[in-house]
């Protein structure tokens, strides 16, 4: 029988998922316009959203093994209304006299809930699809979010700017309520799992699995998800905390331009979805090596550009150039080295196994973005020193990844 893509569940997963990102999105712009408006510190803000991170953090793990227990359609459904309903209680108690308050807790709720959800969702793709066609499924989810990021921000604005707070966030709850609908459309096999003990002994028992398989039995996803992790290091500290800092400190542009080099980023991280999708089959795994040292020489140039004495919109031109090019380099080598991941992993440990890599992903972005930042300030005279060194190091960490990529390719050709 001839697969595709574009299934019945993943067609109702992927209008799910715009719909919850989409919701997501415009949530989290309309917050933090109104925290600010109500506290006039970003501070404040910044410090609720570090402070909501640590429950996804955290919980993640538990998500894993919720999503590889349970029927995970079942659980989507589940977790998406009762992310409406947070969100309703959240517009139903706010005013501006307990504001951050209730916006604190409704954060760290949605954080929770998201802790327990992203395992759920990573590991439907696998299940609903099977060889490269994980791979496309993967670079079409990222579209999504990357088209979600790009657009929700914009009409979120627009729409908190005519009728306040209270409207968006109803408008999110219908999104998520949307997406639980067609979640509930979705049918997924489920082969229940009997265990012998109590809940922790369960816990305990499906944790320990999990860490034994990626050290022990199969250390090289262990590798890949390090691997991922690192790169996300390099990629959100400089991306995050050098591109604001180069516009708006060192070459002293207005925020157009950097609202301009942030639309071009997020443009860069679409073609980059698709470029992966279409690149499937004839980007051999073995070769995505040469994609993880292409983001340190997209790095390479930006530097160049600071450390001769050129024209400020040259400077402006080539390091967004340089910037876009490394973000489409990262969104093709993460959608590849995602699905290896879950192609190399058994569905009964795949729930855990993307919680881990989502979790990991996130201690190591705030890491980088710390570092960064002390870099950035510290060498403001000379930011070369910065960029040149940090694209180096990544194309060294790709090349020597060569054999682990073999390794997992061959993995993946002797199981099919």
């Amino acid at each position: 029988m001839e697969q595709k893509l574009f299934t019945k569940n993943f067609v109702l997963l992927v209008l799910g998922q715009t719909s919850s990102l989409f919701g997501n999105y415009i949530l989290r712009l309309a917050l933090s316009m109104y925290v600010l408006e109500v506290s006039g510190s970003a501070a404040v803000f910044a410090g609720i959203l570090s402070i909501a991170t640590i429950p996804t953090i955290l919980l993640s793990p538990m998500g894993g093994i919720l999503s590889d227990r349970t029927d995970r359609r079942n659980l989507m459904v589940a977790l998406d209304m009762l992310t409406g309903i947070s969100v309703l209680c959240g517009a139903f108690f706010l005013s501006k006299d307990n504001a951050i308050t209730v916006i604190c807790v409704l954060l760290v709720m949605l954080s929770v809930l998201g802790a327990f959800e992203t395992p759920a969702v990573q590991a439907c793709i696998p299940q609903m699809l099977s060889g490269d066609y994980v791979i496309k499924g993967n670079a079409v989810v990222n579209q999504v979010a990357s088209i979600s990021y790009l657009t929700a921000p914009l009409l979120g604005g627009i729409f908190y700017a005519a009728v306040g707070l209270k409207p968006v966030m109803y408008a999110s709850v219908v999104c998520f309520f949307i997406t639980a609908l067609f979640e509930c459309f979705i049918k997924l096999g489920y082969q229940d799992r009997d265990f012998k003990g109590t809940i922790w002994t369960m816990i305990k028992d499906d944790f320990s699995g999990s860490i034994r398989f990626i050290t022990k039995e199969r250390p090289d996803i262990m590798k890949m998800l390090l691997l991922a992790a690192i790169s996300r290091f390099f990629v959100m500290g400089v991306t995050l905390v050098g591109l604001p800092f180069l516009v708006r400190t060192v070459l002293n542009l207005d925020a157009g331009y950097y609202g301009g080099a942030e639309s071009a980023l997020a443009v860069a991280t679409i073609l980059g979805s698709i470029a992966a999708g279409l690149l499937t089959g004839g980007l051999k795994s073995g070769r995505l090596s040469y994609v993880l040292a292409g983001i340190g020489i997209c790095i390479i140039p930006s530097g160049v550009a600071f450390l001769f004495s050129i024209n400020v919109f040259v400077r402006y031109t080539v390091s967004v150039a340089a910037f876009c090019g490394m973000q489409t380099a990262i969104s093709i080598f993460s959608v590849f080295a995602v699905s290896m991941i879950q192609q190399n992993t058994p569905n009964a440990l795949i729930g855990k196994i993307m919680a881990y890599t989502s979790a990991v992903t996130m201690c190591v972005q705030p890491i980088g973005q710390i570092i960064y930042g002390f870099l950035f300030d510290r060498f403001c005279e000379a930011v070369y020193l910065v960029l040149i060194p940090s694209g180096i190091m990544v194309c060294v960490i790709g090349l020597l990844s060569a054999g682990l990529f073999r390794k997992l390719e061959i993995s993946k050709a002797s199981e099919t």
